[in-house]
Parts: structure tokens; C-alpha cells; sequence
């Protein structure tokens, strides 16, 4: 019995120990969000929701918090996509008790990852309290990461009088991505992401509008955009001495996965799997993709990366402004008769809303004879 007791108490003090020894991840939240982005913007739970779960399958330890601590309210997202609904409740009730910046010590955590969404352009650059906790974290050696709007903590944080990306590679959301996605609240922004950085002397990198993209520069993650989250906390757990576990992509990262390959010439393959296994990916969301790159493209190169996303979307998301963007496409690139084919095809739909059918006519009729 004796015997038992003291192996029990053995088994026991050990898995204390290795809970213990397991590191310990900050998430760092915007406090700004009022009314689900209705009149003050918030951070972005489909990031946050990719960072904790990445993080929480390799075993970290994860705490939360903002600048003003307390409950911290996401911008409007959907509650049925799957990486949202496969959020413990324990992510959902740090969200109501976040820890204030100003409260947290320098050292308490081996790692830093600061979640992006609007709000995060307003509040995190004008919290001192985070942004000597930053420079004080990389001092120290800790590992940093930011995914989107997140990076925006970055710009007031100094190290030895210099500004923290001064030199080095990062990225975040793009001057492009804003103008398309910005909205209401960037005008309002205290500086915009990409310039403020590439003013301090940041080494910027990018990937196509909404692509994925992270870049790691020694111990600093950035990710350009929500679909870089996963990644980029992969990036951190490497970072931290482990290796990511295996794990099955959410449908976005699926997703943009299969353009990734699609674009890389894997075009047999990834027509394949998506005939397949059509509801593990979101085609709509592939063709979304295709469709505000080619608005905003410009060159014809970009144009041909943005035809090539929709013809992926195509044969799986039938919508007319999806086959008017891929003919408007095609005319774009000089292909006439492809464009031609396709809006012709388009105006013999009955039920064609009148102004699809008009931007429809008016293309067929700028087309050369």
C-alpha cells in the first residue's frame, strides 16, 4: 500500500513538474472592439481562435491579454466556421478576464504573439506598457510574433533607442490589403501598417492581396494576414525548441493551401482533391480570393495569378459575378474570344439579375470585333 501510495505520489509530482516546464505563451488582444466592430473595431477571433488551438495541440500554456484588461470583444465573424466552433469554452472565458499589459512582468512567458484586427491599429502602438514589455521580451531573448494588424504593437516599441524593425524582415497587412478591406476605420488609423514599418526601417515583405505570407527574422514572426495565422504560430512553436505537431487543416487553410499548390503547378493533384473532397474546402472563399485580386491587379502578371484562382473556384462556385470577373479577366489579357464565350453564355441566363446583365452588355460591347 505504502509502495503504491509513494508511486502514486511519484507519477503525480512528475506530471506536475511537466506542466511546469511547458512554455508559456502570451496572446495579446486589442481592448478596442465595441458592438462586434459596429462603432469601435476589436481584434479578430478568427485569429485568435487559428493561434490558440495551434498553440494549445503543441502543449503550450496560454495566457491573455490587452491593454485595458478585462472582457475584449472580437469584430463580427462567423460562429459555424469550423475553426471557431472548435474553440474549447476555456479560449472563450479568457476572453472575458484578459490580464492588463501594464500589470504583466518581463519574463513570465517564454513567447509573445499579438493577434491583429482593426482595433489593434488604435490601442496596442499607444499602450507604453506593451510597448516596453516588447523590447524588454526581446532582450531578453524571447521568442515575438504578430500576424496581420498585430504588428502595429511593433511601431512604438524601441530597442537601445532604435525602432524594433529597423532592419529587419517583417511583414503585416499590406497598403493594398487596406485599401480593398480597410473600410470605415482606416481612414480613422494613426498611420498605416506597411508605411509606418517601411518608415522605420523595416526590410518589408509580401505575398500576392490576401495570400498567405510569414516571415521569420531570427526570433521574430510576422504573418501578413489572417490566413497566415496557423503558420505563423507554427513558426513560433519551432521557435520555442519543438516541433509543430501533425494536425488536420481548418477548411480556410485547406483552402488556401490548394491555391498555393495550384499556383505552384500542382494543377492534376489539386483538381483532384477538390473533386474529391469538395466540402473539406471552401470554394467560395477561393473564388473571393481570385476575384479581389484581379480588381486589384496591376500587371498582367498578377491578372494571370488571379484568372488561374477563379478558373480553380469555377467548376465548384457557380455565380455570375464570378464568371463576369473571369471573362472581364480574359479581356484584360487580350483574350477576346474566352471573354467573349463566357459573357455570351452569361447574358443567355434568364434570371440574370439586371445589373449583372448590364456590366455583363456593356463588357461583351468593349470587346474589339
Amino acid at each position: 500500500m505504502k509502495i503504491h501510495q509513494a508511486f502514486s505520489a511519484l507519477v503525480l509530482g512528475c506530471v506536475a513538474l511537466a506542466a511546469q516546464a511547458s512554455p508559456k505563451v502570451l496572446l495579446v488582444l486589442s481592448s478596442e472592439g465595441r458592438d462586434a466592430g459596429k462603432t469601435r473595431p476589436g481584434f479578430e477571433m478568427d485569429e485568435y481562435a487559428l493561434a490558440y488551438q495551434v498553440l494549445r495541440a503543441n502543449g503550450l500554456q496560454i495566457e491573455v491579454a490587452s491593454p485595458a484588461g478585462g472582457a475584449v470583444e472580437a469584430d463580427k465573424f462567423n460562429p459555424e466556421d469550423d475553426h471557431i466552433k472548435a474553440l474549447p469554452p476555456e479560449a472563450l472565458a479568457l476572453l472575458k478576464a484578459t490580464r492588463r499589459t501594464g500589470e504583466l512582468k518581463v519574463g513570465e512567458h517564454q513567447a509573445i504573439f499579438v493577434v491583429g484586427g482593426k482595433g489593434a491599429m488604435f490601442d496596442l502602438p499607444r499602450d507604453p506598457a506593451l510597448a516596453h514589455l516588447l523590447g524588454a521580451h526581446v532582450q531578453r531573448g524571447g521568442v515575438l510574433a504578430a500576424v496581420c494588424h498585430g504588428s502595429a504593437a511593433f511601431a512604438e516599441v524601441r530597442i537601445e533607442g532604435r525602432p524594433l524593425v529597423q532592419g529587419r524582415r517583417v511583414t503585416g497587412f499590406t497598403d493594398e490589403e487596406e485599401a480593398v478591406f480597410g473600410k470605415r476605420w482606416a481612414k480613422e488609423y494613426p498611420f498605416w501598417l506597411e508605411q509606418r514599418l517601411r518608415e522605420q526601417g523595416a526590410r518589408w515583405e509580401e505575398a500576392a492581396l490576401m495570400s498567405p505570407k510569414v516571415v521569420v527574422d531570427g526570433r521574430l514572426v510576422t504573418g501578413q494576414n489572417p490566413f497566415s495565422t496557423a503558420q505563423a504560430a507554427e513558426e513560433l512553436v519551432r521557435l520555442l525548441g519543438q516541433k509543430p505537431v501533425a494536425r488536420t487543416p481548418f477548411k480556410e487553410e485547406a483552402s488556401m493551401n490548394l491555391v498555393t499548390r495550384w499556383l505552384g503547378g500542382e494543377k492534376q493533384a489539386v483538381r483532384a482533391a477538390l473533386q474529391a473532397e469538395p466540402q473539406k474546402y471552401k470554394a467560395d472563399l477561393i473564388a473571393m480570393l481570385g476575384v479581389y485580386q484581379f480588381k486589384s491587379a496591376a500587371d498582367d502578371t498578377a491578372r494571370r495569378q488571379a484568372l488561374a484562382v477563379m478558373e480553380l473556384a469555377q467548376p465548384h462556385f457557380e455565380h455570375p459575378r464570378l464568371r463576369l470577373t473571369l471573362a472581364q479577366a480574359h479581356a484584360a489579357l487580350g483574350e477576346a474570344a474566352a471573354a467573349r464565350r463566357l459573357l455570351q453564355a452569361l447574358l443567355a441566363e434568364p434570371k440574370l439579375a439586371t445589373q449583372d446583365r448590364n456590366e455583363a452588355q456593356k463588357s461583351l460591347e468593349a470587346l474589339p470585333s
